[in-house]
């Protein structure tokens, strides 16, 4: 690689006037200026700022780690995150755990080998990365949970308000006269400790109705495992008449199979989600969701994590409520709609679909 020594000797000055052309170049003579400049453009330097800022105890390095960075939510939050990261002098570092404490620990390691200053993290679930955590918030490493905590974990976090969410998603159904409502997830304190399914049973109860056992299954929320999840309960003999969807990517797999049933939305079925993508705006009728402000919670955890690293107060605990977008496809349950007959769960001709 080009050195500033290399740009000093072919523009012919010292390492330090060379220096100065980039950090002071008001300091040097118009001429002199412009010999470096020239040398620099001709030899392709590029500084080394990461040494530099290490040199000057940080690295002003940021790492951010997501549970998939293709999904919406997580692409909006981790565009949010760079932008304000960016405008306050820091880099940001990139990558997601798939939603797997294991591959968080493999990540984990890259990330404190780029010697970052901060984590804002979207933990996964298990223990296997909980000690390393642990040691790389004993180094310094400032540490920020953004969308889910780890139980026990002594990190600060920006959070959605998951229970206040999901009642409000329950009483909204209820209130439409659904009884028979379907949530894509069961609470599993392994393979899904999420507070949404866990609030779900109990967001019920409140309003006088039981979860049914035969459509609740663990599951990890992606757009497929809730195709597969639709097919099934919609099959069943006494189907769902709403179906409530904890991620958008769930959202999108209930659609799909829906359309494949042939099943009217919301004539023979309410499908309610969280997140607010942009595609449920486009469909027609149109997703009624419970937005999370994502551009709002990766601006409070930016801001959480400069004051951590400047030495000033922050709040610990951030938890924005959920803004529910009435659309169109959630609606009072029809008595001869296919949810409501006890006898089949899909049209006739939906059944030589499957």
């Amino acid at each position: 690689m080009t050195s500033i020594t290399d740009v000093a000797l072919l523009a012919g000055v010292s390492a330090t006037t060379a220096k100065r052309a980039i950090k002071e170049p008001e300091k040097l003579h118009p001429d002199t200026l412009r010999r470096v400049q020239d040398a620099i453009a001709e030899l392709h330097y590029e500084p080394d700022l990461r040494a530099g800022a290490l040199r000057a105890g940080q690295s002003r390095t940021v790492g951010v780690m997501l549970g998939s960075i293709i999904e919406p939510f997580f692409a909006q939050l981790a565009r949010t995150l760079s932008v304000e990261l960016r405008r306050n002098g820091y880099n940001m570092l990139l990558t997601e755990n798939e939603y797997q404490s294991e591959q968080e620990l493999a990540e984990l390691k890259l990330l404190y080998g780029q010697r970052i200053d901060a984590l804002i993290l979207r933990p996964g679930y298990g223990n296997k990365s909980r000690d390393y955590l642990a040691r790389l918030h004993e180094r310094g490493v400032f540490i920020a949970q953004i969308d889910y905590c780890s139980p026990g974990t002594p990190y600060p976090s920006v959070m959605l308000d998951n229970p206040g969410a999901v009642r409000e998603g329950v009483r909204y159904l209820h209130s439409l006269g659904h009884r028979r409502i379907a949530a894509t997830g069961k609470f599993d304190q392994k393979m899904h400790p999420e507070m949404r399914s866990y609030t779900f049973p109990a967001a019920m109860a409140e309003v006088g109705l039981s979860a049914y056992p035969e459509y609740e299954q663990v599951m990890f929320l992606t757009e497929d495992n809730a195709y597969q999840y639709t097919l099934k309960v919609m099959r069943l003999p006494q189907p769902p008449t709403a179906l409530f969807a904890l991620t958008g990517a769930s959202a999108a797999g209930c659609y799909r199979a829906l359309q494949e049933l042939n099943i009217s939305v919301p004539d023979d079925v309410s499908l309610l989600t969280f997140d607010n993508y942009s595609w449920m705006g486009l469909v027609s009728p149109g997703i009624t969701a419970l937005e999370q402000p994502a551009a709002d919670m990766a601006r409070a955890a930016v801001q959480m994590t400069l004051a951590a690293l400047s030495g000033e107060e922050y709040t610990r605990e951030v938890v924005f409520p959920a803004q529910l977008i009435v659309r169109g496809s959630c609606a009072a349950p029809r008595p001869d709609s296919v949810a409501m007959q006890l006898s089949g769960s899909v049209r006739p001709e939906a059944l030589t679909k499957g």
